[in-house]
């Protein structure tokens, strides 16, 4: 993909060409220390076996909005990102005690069968994925900085690194703190942008700008545009948590309402309903399983309340926001074309 038209397809192949390989070539170093160690190793694997890519393709275009060209050592750079994104994915899934990921066991499930035999093997399990998790952020940094760039370029970017690993941390750290409070749409809003928006969007478009060398004007248009887009994935991800088809989504329907999570869809049904609505959501919240009637039941009152609709309407002003930063920046034509179609791929997706 060399050429400056955006062909996403063939961007996600050579995203997943370089991904897959690295992480097999880790993966074999970590097995090879002891035979025990397999099937952690098999599940770093699986951890980057799937996504949309959507954060190195952000990355990429970071750099070539500045006027750098297609380079192979930047998408090396760029995949670091999706190791990010997988180490948060295992984290994520861990901290929510979520069962499915691209409708596959998530790692603590699927590393009980290591340690089925052990005392508190559910326990031994989450730890395993913690340290899944924890090795594929290790990985993310190693990718980045033996990507082939120059030193100098890299050593412009590193410090957003810290930025990006204390922002998502505060994010989760919110989200856990905010489980099982009082609903709160702005309190909801700012989980959505450190949780997931910041480091979906805006700090892979500030660190491949900052690889390129992107001055402090374009990097405030890169903000302008990341964050409002981030935030619609996210608020787009809630929705299709509870209304998306399972077999596209590959997640369970259930996971947001029994862990009675700080949505910004939950905090606006809540802040839409009456007392009568609040009582029949107070009986649902929280319990650890619900059976489709009762999900049922949550999506009525929401429907009837047009929280759904609300959040739409939210999505849809955020990437309103981002395309008119976009516009504003005054990129080379292919990075503006570019991103359009990153930005509507990233807020109006079925999974």
């Amino acid at each position: 993909m060399g050429s400056d038209r955006w062909e996403p397809a063939a961007f996600k192949t050579r995203v997943d060409e370089v991904l897959h390989r690295f992480v097999a070539q880790e993966a074999d170093q970590f097995a090879a220390i002891d035979p025990l160690l397999g099937p952690v190793a098999e599940q770093l694997e699986r951890a980057v076996a799937d996504g949309k890519r959507l954060r190195a393709a952000f990355c990429y275009w970071g750099w070539r909005a500045v006027g750098q060209p297609d380079s192979d050592a930047l998408v090396r750079a760029a995949v670091s990102m999706e190791l990010v994104h997988a180490a948060a994915v295992v984290h994520d899934d861990l901290i929510d005690d979520s069962s499915l990921r691209h409708g596959r066991p998530t790692v603590h499930v699927a590393l009980r069968g290591a340690v089925r035999w052990r005392p508190r093997a559910d326990a031994a399990a989450k730890s395993l994925a913690m340290l899944v998790g924890d090795l594929l952020m290790a990985l993310a940094g190693q990718l980045f900085t033996t990507s082939g760039l120059p030193a100098a370029y890299l050593s412009r970017a590193r410090p957003l690194w810290s930025v990006m690993a204390r922002e998502l941390v505060a994010g989760e750290c919110l989200d856990i703190l905010g489980t099982g409070a009082g609903p709160d749409t702005t309190a909801s809003l700012k989980v959505v942008r450190y949780k997931t928006a910041k480091y979906t969007v805006e700090q892979p478009l500030l660190i491949g700008g900052a690889l390129a060398g992107a001055g402090g004007w374009l990097r405030e248009g890169y903000s302008a545009y990341g964050l409002p887009l981030g935030e619609a994935f996210q608020l787009r991800d809630d929705l299709l948590g509870l209304f998306g088809d399972p077999e596209r989504t590959g997640k369970a329907n259930a996971d947001d309402v029994c862990g009675n999570r700080p949505t910004a869809l939950l905090a606006e049904t809540w802040r839409l309903a009456d007392d009568a609505d609040r009582e029949r959501l107070r009986a649902l919240l929280g319990r650890r399983h619900l059976d489709a009637e009762e999900l049922n039941a949550v999506r009525e009152v929401m429907r009837g309340l047009k929280a759904p609709d609300r959040i739409e309407d939210m999505i849809s002003a955020r990437v309103r926001q981002a395309l008119g930063a976009l516009h504003e920046l005054d990129a080379p034509a292919p990075a503006t074309s570019a991103l359009t179609a990153l930005a509507q791929s990233a807020a109006n997706r079925p999974s």
